[in-house]
């Protein structure tokens, strides 16, 4: 289980998320997320999915401080997962309700995300 910031080249940072995620696991990629933020400005967000087995159920998932502190600079957000997990990462990710497009990528799609994040 877990979620990992595992690149940032040019202005993609690139994370994956496995296994089971928990609460405090996503507050941690949030974090470096931010930290790459505040030293680097706007970026571009590659979530790659490898095993992902949906959300614990405890933690304090209500926490939108990340969003209202940084969501001004994400440009977007594509994520690449199994089909069967569409409608509810994009509901988790609150597409439509954030100031950035969202865009969810089946497993075989990696190329075709990455150049609708860099177009």
């Amino acid at each position: 289980m877990g979620a990992k910031v595992i690149s940032f080249s040019g202005d993609i940072l690139t994370m994956k998320v496995f296994g089971k995620l928990s609460e405090s696991e996503l507050r941690e990629v949030q974090t470096s997320t931010a930290m790459r933020i505040q030293q680097h400005g706007a970026v571009r967000v590659l979530v790659m999915t490898e095993g992902f087995q949906g959300w614990e159920n405890d933690g304090n998932w209500e926490d939108f401080s990340f969003q209202s502190e940084n969501d001004q600079y994400i440009a977007k957000m594509a994520m690449v997962g199994e089909k069967k997990w569409e409608e509810l990462s994009l509901l988790f990710t609150a597409k439509g309700l954030r100031p950035f497009p969202i865009e969810y990528f089946a497993l075989d799609e990696e190329a075709l995300a990455r150049a609708w994040l860099e177009g």
